[in-house]
C-alpha cells in the first residue's frame, strides 16, 4: 500500500519533465491525473465486491500487476491519448486493488474489532513510512535516469512486491447462529438509504479534492513562486514523514473518541493550513510549516472512514461498502486534479483552486458532525443454520 500510494505521492515530480519533453501543456497532464484519480474511483466498489466475495489477495496482486503495467506504457504513450490510458486508466485500476479499500478491508476483518482502529492506523503509518521513503528515492532515479527510466524502476517495484499480496488471505465472516446472512445488494441497499452514507460520500470529496491538488500541482505553483526543485521534493516529503505519525495517531484516537468528531477536526486543520499558506509570505519556512500540518492530516482520514463504515455496518462488506464512499473521495480528487489544470490555464493562477480547497474543507466539516454514527441493527431468526 506504501508503495502504490508513493508512487501517486510523487506524481508532481514527473509533471514538468513529461510536459516539458512531450510539448503538451499542464492541461494534459492534469486531466490524465484525473482520469487516473476517477478511475480509481469507479473501480474501487467493483474491486472490493471481488475481495469481499473471494478474498483481499487475489485482489491486491492484481493490483500490482495492473500498477506496473501502466507505469511501463507511460513510458512509450508519445500522444496525450495514450497517456490517459496508461497514467489514467490502467494505474487507476491498479490504484483500486492495492490501497485502502481492499487493503483495510482485509484488515479489518483479520483483527478482533478492539484492537481494528489501531491496526488500520499502523498500517497506514507504515505505507506512510514507505511512501516517504519515495520522494527521495523518486527524485534520485529522475536525476540519474530522466523520467522514463524512474518510471521503469518504480514498474520494477511494483512486479517485486507482488508476493506480499499473500499476507491479506483474509476469510469471509460466516454468520453467527440465529442471524439472518445479508445478501450483497441488501447491503448496498441498507447503505444507501442511510443519510450519513451520503455525508460520508460528500465529505471525502472534499478529502480527495484537497489532496489530490496538493500532490499534483504543489511542486509546479512552488516553481511559479520562483521557489526551487528542492523546495518541492522537501515539501512532499515532510508531508509523508508527517503522515505516518498523523496516520498513525487517528487510528489510536479513532478507538477513543467518536470518529466523526476527529474526522471534522481534520477537516478544519487542512482548511486553516491552506488559507494560512495561501495568505502568508511564501518562504521556506512557511512551506515547511504547510507541509507538515497537511501531512499530520494526510490520510488520517482513511482508517477513521473505513472505521466508521465498519461501525456501522458491519466488516461483512466493508471492502463494497468503502468502496462506494470511496468514488466521492476520487470524484474529488478528479476535479481538484482537473480544475486545477483548468483553472490555470485560464488565468495563469493557482488562487481560484486554492479557494475551492478551503470552502470545500468547511463544507466537509459541517457535514460530518451530525452523522449519525450508531451500529445498524439487523432482525435475526430463531433456528437459522450459520
Amino acid at each position: 500500500m506504501g508503495l502504490a500510494l508513493g508512487v501517486r505521492h510523487v506524481q508532481g515530480l514527473f509533471f514538468l519533465p513529461i510536459t516539458l519533453e512531450r510539448g503538451w501543456s499542464r492541461e494534459t497532464f492534469g486531466f490524465a491525473m484525473a482520469v487516473q484519480n476517477l478511475t480509481w474511483g469507479i473501480a474501487q466498489p467493483f474491486t472490493g465486491m471481488v475481495a469481499d466475495r473471494y478474498g483481499s489477495a487475489k485482489v491486491v496482486a492484481a493490483g500490482l500487476v495492473f500498477y506496473a503495467v501502466g507505469l511501463l506504457l507511460m513510458v512509450h504513450a508519445n500522444t496525450p491519448t495514450s497517456f490517459i490510458w496508461s497514467a489514467g486508466v490502467c494505474i487507476g485500476v491498479g490504484l483500486s486493488g492495492s490501497t485502502f479499500g481492499v487493503v483495510y478491508g482485509a484488515l479489518s476483518r483479520l483483527v478482533a474489532p478492539e484492537r481494528r482502529s489501531w491496526a488500520l492506523g499502523l498500517a497506514g503509518a507504515i505505507g506512510g513510512f514507505v511512501q516517504f521513503a519515495m520522494v527521495p528515492m523518486t527524485q534520485e532515479a529522475l536525476s540519474a535516469w530522466g523520467w522514463g527510466g524512474a518510471l521503469l524502476a518504480l514498474a520494477i517495484a511494483m512486479a517485486i512486491a507482488l508476493p506480499l499480496a499473500r499476507s491479506l488471505q483474509d476469510r469471509v465472516p460466516v454468520a453467527l447462529p440465529g442471524a439472518v446472512e445479508q445478501p450483497l445488494g441488501a447491503a448496498v441497499r441498507e447503505a444507501f438509504r442511510h443519510r450519513g452514507f451520503w455525508m460520508l460520500n460528500l465529505g471525502f470529496l472534499a478529502c480527495g479534492f484537497q489532496l489530490a491538488f496538493v500532490a499534483t500541482h504543489l511542486p509546479a505553483y512552488l516553481l511559479d513562486k520562483g521557489m526551487q526543485t528542492s523546495d518541492a521534493v522537501t515539501a512532499l516529503a515532510i508531508i509523508a514523514l508527517a503522515n505516518i505519525l498523523g496516520t498513525y495517531y487517528c487510528g489510536v484516537l479513532g478507538a477513543r473518541y467518536r470518529r466523526k468528531k476527529l474526522l471534522a477536526g481534520i477537516y478544519l486543520l487542512r482548511t486553516a493550513a491552506m488559507a494560512l499558506f495561501v495568505l502568508l509570505p511564501l518562504s521556506p519556512a512557511t512551506l515547511y510549516v504547510f507541509a507538515a500540518v497537511m501531512g499530520l492530516a494526510w490520510l488520517g482520514t482513511a482508517p477513521l472512514t473505513n472505521g466508521l463504515v465498519s461501525q456501522v455496518f458491519g466488516v461483512r462488506y466493508v471492502a463494497t461498502l468503502f468502496g462506494f464512499v470511496f468514488f466521492g473521495h476520487q470524484l474529488g480528487a478528479f476535479l481538484g486534479v482537473w480544475m486545477g489544470s483548468r483553472l490555470f490555464e485560464a488565468t495563469q493562477s493557482y488562487d481560484l483552486i486554492w479557494l475551492c480547497a478551503i470552502g470545500l474543507g468547511l463544507f466537509a466539516a459541517a457535514l460530518h458532525w451530525p452523522i449519525d454514527d450508531r451500529e445498524l441493527v439487523r432482525p435475526r431468526v430463531v433456528n437459522a443454520v450459520a
